[in-house]
């Protein structure tokens, strides 16, 4: 058994999710900022790359003045070279797991796999142990890929800003080495379309094989 897992992120009209040298932009505003942490309230645990954290240093939490009374989730960073800072903002209240590998040599964090790749098929087993049931994955673009690739993603959820951010070099919401052919192509199933703010929602199940 492993968590469901959803994938969460807001982009561009044309596909992007930050400047070309990854500036966060505002693309949401309050009403997908409240569904975010709607979201967030309802699962057991929030999962991020080293890069966000290294660019944005989230919070990772569920903010009272959008849900009364929330719950926490546990907040999850894959570092396969141990970059995490001590002072990072997701440390400093409530449980977090760091994930990385067995050639770092870190007390107290998780050991999925070797080399420089953090295995996520070890890493949701075992989050399954740890009782995870369903895991929010928020970022960045090579971790979206990489629960892609991998055959790990359950449902996509994507909103869709009204702006133009433009240029070759902007990050997507899912990097990675990518489709190599039409055997790669992942097919979705669109099944909730909803209006928020002055963007779009768009809800996707995900079909494998």
């Amino acid at each position: 058994m492993r968590p469901k897992v959803i994938v969460n992120v807001a982009m561009s009209a044309d596909g992007k999710i930050a400047l070309s040298d990854r500036t966060e932009v505002k693309i949401s505003g309050e009403e997908d900022f409240e569904r975010v942490h709607g979201l967030r309230d309802k699962v057991d645990a929030i999962l991020v790359g080293i890069g966000t954290v290294l660019a944005d240093d989230p919070k990772l939490t569920v903010k009272e003045r959008f849900v009364e009374d929330p719950k926490q989730p546990l907040k999850v960073v894959l570092d396969s070279r141990a970059r995490t800072p001590e002072d990072a903002q997701l440390l400093e209240d409530g449980d977090h797991l760091i994930a990385t590998t067995q050639d770092v040599k870190k007390e107290g964090w998780i050991k999925c796999g070797s080399g420089n790749k953090v295995d996520i098929g070890m890493l949701l087993n075992e989050l399954d142990k740890e009782g995870v049931k369903t895991l929010l994955v928020e970022g960045g673009g090579e971790v979206l890929g990489s629960f892609f690739e991998e055959g790990y993603v359950d449902e996509f959820n994507v909103f869709v800003g009204s702006l133009i951010i433009g240029g070759k070099d902007a990050p997507t919401p899912v990097d990675g080495k990518g489709a190599q052919g039409f055997d790669d192509l992942i097919d979705l199933k669109l099944v909730d379309c909803e209006h928020l703010d002055d963007g779009v929602l768009l809800k996707y199940k995900v079909k494998y094989g």
